[in-house]
């Protein structure tokens, strides 16, 4: 449907920001989140700076994140001038350890960004509770978490507000795309009002605040709807591939895999597993090997904190984040991957360990 539905809108000339595919994927994604309200946006990364612009993080405000996380988690923090207070994570999740953020909170702490690492959503039930102790607010970096949940709630609405990336190589594309969930509907207004170069609602070029170009074009939005539509199969597709993955390398000493916490459904994004006992430089020639017979891989997400531009009283000791860095690699995980197709990639990274 992605074809059809692509010729649709733009046939119909709508093809940047106006259109009715617009409406039709906020509707949708309303109903897998969750949530009474859906925005969509440019990106996953705009959505995290609209989801802390919406709920009013300001210039020297902190704002607790995890270390094990993509770089655009942190951006957005500097986009909006916050102090990031990063932290580790727990060792069977990878996801942001709530002990860490209990520990680390002040007056100056405003907010908490849990990341659903690899699609493994993290542990909201404590982290609320935290937050909600000491008046915080609670945000969901669910970019690769789309269709999870904790305990029957979904991904989407496990947090005060949560966003999505729906990227090339997330399971549920937009080729570039991003969103914003929440049961507010005065962060619903800012988000929406934001991301329209905060044109006033129904004043055209009457602008009351600074906005931002951020809004998702008709085109886009008619690809996310056919996505949408048919999220149950990709995301099934997906997690076929993880569990014949965890069913040929779950009982090997070699490899220890990203656990599953209680009452989790996760989507995964991407099957990462920790090759115990490697240093970072061994782990990059086991990717330069499997590259060199023709399966791409990659090293699961270097510490934020070791990025060149991260000021130096920014820089924290995270160990089990780094342990995790150091030994993980991230292997294909696309939903057209065969049971033999798998089967021969394990049978190759078993191979190369042998001969490192």
């Amino acid at each position: 449907m992605e074809r059809s539905y692509l010729l649709d809108a733009f046939d119909s000339g709508w093809i940047s920001s106006r259109g009715e595919y617009i409406g039709h994927s906020e509707k949708i994604l309303a109903s897998v989140a969750g949530t009474p309200y859906a925005a969509v946006c440019s990106n996953g990364t705009t959505a995290l700076h609209l989801a802390l612009l919406a709920i009013g993080i300001a210039p020297g405000d902190e704002v607790i994140i995890p270390s094990l996380t993509y770089i655009a988690t942190l951006n957005a923090l500097y986009y909006v001038g916050a102090t990031p207070i990063i932290v580790d994570v727990l060792d069977d999740t990878w996801c942001i350890d709530p002990t860490a953020v209990e520990s680390v909170i002040t007056a100056r702490t405003k907010a908490i960004i849990a990341v659903d690492l690899y699609g493994q959503p993290a542990d909201y039930t404590a982290l609320a509770q935290v937050a909600k102790q000491h008046g915080l607010r609670l945000i969901a970096d669910a970019a690769e978490s789309i269709a999870g949940s904790l305990h029957g709630v979904p991904t989407g609405a496990l947090a005060d507000v949560s966003v999505f990336s729906f990227f090339g190589n997330k399971v549920i594309t937009s080729g570039e795309g991003g969103a914003v969930t929440t049961a507010s509907p005065d962060i619903d207004r800012l988000v929406r009002q934001l991301r329209n170069q905060g044109n006033h609602p129904t004043q055209r070029y009457v602008h009351d605040m600074i906005g931002y170009n951020y809004r998702m074009t008709n085109l886009s939005a008619a690809i996310l709807t056919a996505q949408l539509e048919r999220i149950d199969g990709l995301v099934s597709e997906r997690r076929r591939v993880v569990d014949t993955y965890t069913s040929l390398i779950g009982g090997s000493n070699a490899f220890r895999l990203q656990e599953v916490s209680p009452g989790a459904v996760p989507t995964p994004w991407m099957i990462s597993v920790r090759i115990t006992g490697l240093d970072s430089a061994r782990r990059d020639e086991v990717i330069q090997r499997l590259g060199e017979v023709g399966i791409e891989s990659r090293p699961v997400f270097p510490l934020i904190q070791t990025m060149p531009f991260v000021p130096k009283e920014h820089r924290r000791s995270t160990p089990v984040a780094e342990l995790i860095s150091q030994e993980g690699i991230s292997l294909p995980t696309f939903p057209q991957l065969s049971d033999d197709t798998i089967q021969m990639i394990v049978d190759a990274l078993h191979r190369t360990l042998a001969q490192i």
